[in-house]
């Protein structure tokens, strides 16, 4: 249930929140509403095969995701959108964290004394999380890591590289999960050969390069954690 609940998370508040629907919450309360209700289907969907009657705190996980949300919409923190998108993620882990606590499903004694055990018990959800994360999650972390170390300002989410990115860390996670080191430069290489003598001429040149570097450092610290837990 544990590994569940933040791969639900992942699911509703990444996977399932492409572009329109993020502008959108960006600037209208509907947008908020619209998208607390797929994290709060994704969330109920995510506990069914575990424990039905865990309903209450996927309502609790819910509405504490829409406040966050909401009030994000209403105050504009001054600080940076790097720091922003940090305490907002840490806000939403907080709160499926304590839910998890409150359900009876997490005992922190025991996670720090038999922590690898319990990942190696549930190692189909440790896949499962993990390459989601490298997905959409992923893309979002590494633009709001670039722009925010680079230029400290908001990302700008739409180029056309999205995809070509998420395959690029889907096979480098899996060939580092596997043991393959040696391949990771190359699902790159073509990257680097038909787009980096363009952008190398171009102002976002520094952009590109951070973006690039962090995909690649997430791909393969995913791709470790797989090796360290099978």
């Amino acid at each position: 249930m544990i590994i569940a609940m933040f791969l639900a998370h992942l699911v509703g508040d990444y996977i399932l929140q492409w572009n329109s629907l993020a502008a959108w919450k960006s600037r209208a309360m509907a947008g908020v509403i619209v998208h607390c209700l797929v994290v709060l289907a994704v969330t109920w969907l995510f506990i069914l095969p575990f424990n039905p009657g865990w309903w209450p705190w996927v309502i609790v996980i819910g509405v504490a995701h829409f406040v966050i949300d909401a009030i994000q919409l209403r105050v504009k923190l001054p600080i940076p959108e790097l720091a922003r998108f940090g305490l907002d993620q840490a806000a939403h882990f907080i709160v499926i964290t304590l839910a998890l606590a409150g359900g009876g499903y997490l005992n922190l004694a025991v996670i720090v004394q038999n922590g690898l055990a319990l990942l190696q018990s549930d190692l189909l959800l440790i896949y499962l999380l993990g390459y989601a994360f490298v997905t959409m999650p992923a893309w979002v972390l590494v633009k709001f890591t670039a722009y925010g170390l680079v230029q400290g300002t908001a990302p700008q989410f739409g180029d056309s590289s999205k995809y070509l990115g998420i395959l690029e860390r889907l096979l480098m996670t899996t060939f580092v999960a596997v043991g393959q080191y040696l391949l990771v430069p190359l699902v790159i290489l073509p990257r680097l050969l038909m787009e980096w003598p363009e952008v190398a001429q171009d102002e976002g040149a520094p952009v590109y390069l951070a973006e690039l570097l962090a995909s690649i450092a997430l791909a393969v610290s995913v791709g470790i954690a797989f090796r360290l837990v099978s």
